[in-house]
């Protein structure tokens, strides 16, 4: 991996919604439940997050409402250790609300984000000095299908050819099909996916969007131009690609509590290994680290082993990596 392309050193920014969470304690039924806890949800924040707990300087941008949800979430978010100073603060509209419904090995989500503060962003986000000074700019899919104002606020963030940008471009596909008109989501997401410097995609999202038969290789033809390509095949593996080849690594096996929040927490290891060199494939297995202590908990964000145990299991021939078990020790 030695002369790779890698983003240049410097904080990152993370840009979009997020709302307060309400979830029945495990075990228990949305319908039959007699207390919910509140949390917060947001794809950007969760990033921004397992990026502070990584050592990463990290902002998160965004609006909420003024309100007692607002609050909460900005409290939530800033305790993490990101820099929540450009947050804008909405007198007319509100939080958006997220309401999870477990169900057996399954969650369904309830969005409740119409008209929401986060929805009223726009390109004038991006005038910000914090992304004006920032290494990289993470985005998701998820922004361009709440308003028009939001669409336009991502397409001018990847309107400048990779060459001519400030800093790079992450995008995470989160196709969320609530969100999106019928027959809407696939073009208009490959068609963002492809002009960001860095992308993720679960190989299953792919698959339901462009083609039922795609491999992670396809996925790659699909989407030539992002100089790093990573598809994540659910708790299997994870393969990136890039002009200078392709890898591809294990996840980590771990008792999984619940899946929302991994993707995010997976793209905030990756994301950091390549910020430090690590070279592609302990940016892989940093990925699948950070993943693990998401998917242990109820929450999108866990707890993540000490550093001790990251640097340990980084340096593990592929051989042991491929039979360790994930855990927080």
């Amino acid at each position: 991996m030695t002369g790779a392309w890698r983003p240049a050193d410097g904080p990152v920014v993370c840009v979009g919604e997020t709302m307060a969470a309400l979830a029945p304690p495990p075990t228990e039924s949305l319908e039959t439940a007699a207390d919910l806890r509140v949390s917060v949800a947001g794809a950007e924040s969760n990033v921004a997050m397992y990026l502070a707990d990584l050592g990463v300087p990290v902002s998160w941008l965004s609006a909420l409402g003024d309100d007692a949800l607002g609050r909460r979430v900005l409290a939530a978010v800033g305790a993490a250790g990101v820099d929540v100073g450009g947050v804008r603060r909405d007198p007319a509209r509100p939080t958006g609300l997220l309401v999870k419904d477990p169900a057996g090995d399954r969650t369904r989500v309830h969005y409740y984000r119409g008209g929401s503060a986060a929805s009223a962003l726009g390109p004038a986000v991006l005038d910000d000095e914090r992304v004006r000074s920032a290494s990289l700019l993470h985005l998701t899919g998820i922004t361009p299908a709440l308003s028009p104002t939001c669409a336009a606020l991502v397409e001018r963030a990847l309107a400048t050819a990779p060459q001519e940008r400030a800093h790079c471009v992450s995008f995470d596909v989160n196709h969320r099909p609530a969100l999106w008109p019928p027959g809407t989501a696939a073009t208009a997401l490959r068609d963002l996916a492809d002009r960001a410097d860095i992308v993720f995609v679960g190989l299953d999202e792919a698959q339901h969007l462009w083609d039922a038969g795609l491999r992670a290789a396809d996925v790659r033809r699909l989407l030539p131009r992002p100089r790093v390509l990573v598809v994540k095949d659910g708790g299997r593996e994870a393969t990136a690609f890039t002009a200078e080849g392709t890898w591809t690594v294990p996840a980590l096996r771990t008792d999984v509590v619940e899946v929302v929040g991994a993707g995010d927490a997976f793209a905030a290891g990756f994301l950091t290994g390549l910020l430090r060199g690590l070279g592609m494939e302990r940016a892989l297995r940093l990925g699948h680290v950070t993943a693990a202590s998401a998917l242990r908990v109820t929450g999108d964000h866990g707890p993540l082993p000490d550093g001790a145990r990251i640097s340990r299991l980084l340096a593990l021939p592929a051989a042991e990596w491929t039979a360790e078990e994930a855990s927080a020790r």
